[in-house]
């Protein structure tokens, strides 16, 4: 579902695109009075594969749904298309890693004692988690030469039952680094938002739900985004 924007009494000072995650930071804004277009397009699933394609200074979702909302978003920017958008993009695109952290997906690699000692820190562990979110890397790289200003939040420090924690870290660490790589700024909260153990603190954390953070984490987000200028 689309979250709300604010721009009917300000012009929008961001695009937000992304997943679930992106939820709080719409939510933040939009408590807070601060105008930007956008909000989530999806699930976190539905943006592991193929989910887009270029198109000259646009993009196209395959999503049916995902496009019909970025277009609603453009609209509120009187955008054409996303390099004419005018604003900063905020995601979350690619960055929900517990699916790339789904434990049985690395059996091959776990010996009697866990996983292959070394292997989170191999050069074969970080090409295969790029290969995962190739995807996402590709759409952060298309925005970027389009001239945008492009900045990627980590999600929350959340790993469900499903997923390995140990590749969970690891994993997210390789994609925050092929998104600094390719110019995209980080938006990394972890040194304030998680315990000794690195994973959220329960009171930034959305209750009932294994997953996402609060409205008080998307404040935080928001504070950050705002003292980077946006």
């Amino acid at each position: 579902m689309k979250t709300p924007s604010s721009t009917t009494t300000a012009p929008a000072r961001f695009l937000l695109l992304g997943d679930s995650h992106a939820g709080p930071i719409g939510r933040a804004a939009q408590a807070a009075g601060l105008p930007f277009e956008g909000g989530p397009l999806g699930a976190g699933r539905e943006f592991t594969d193929e989910f887009f394609e270029p198109r000259d200074a646009d993009v196209v979702f395959h999503a049916p749904e995902a496009e019909r909302l970025y277009r609603g978003f453009l609209s509120g920017l009187q955008a054409p298309g996303l390099g004419a958008a005018g604003v900063p993009v905020v995601s979350t695109l690619g960055l929900s890693v517990h699916f790339v952290a789904t434990a049985d997906n690395w059996q091959l690699y776990r010996g009697p004692g866990g996983l292959t000692p070394g292997f989170l820190s191999s050069a074969l562990f970080a090409d295969i988690v790029r290969a995962s979110v190739r995807a996402a890397l590709a759409f952060y790289g298309h925005a970027l030469s389009l001239g945008l200003r492009v900045l990627a939040v980590l999600p929350p420090q959340r790993v469900p039952a499903h997923a390995d924690p140990l590749v969970f870290m690891a994993a997210q660490d390789v994609v925050r680094d092929a998104l600094t790589g390719l110019g995209v700024e980080i938006v990394d909260l972890r040194a304030r938002t998680t315990d000794e153990h690195g994973f959220q603190r329960p009171q930034l954390c959305e209750p009932a739900d294994a997953i996402h953070g609060n409205l008080a984490f998307g404040r935080l987000i928001l504070a950050e985004l705002l003292e980077r200028g946006l």
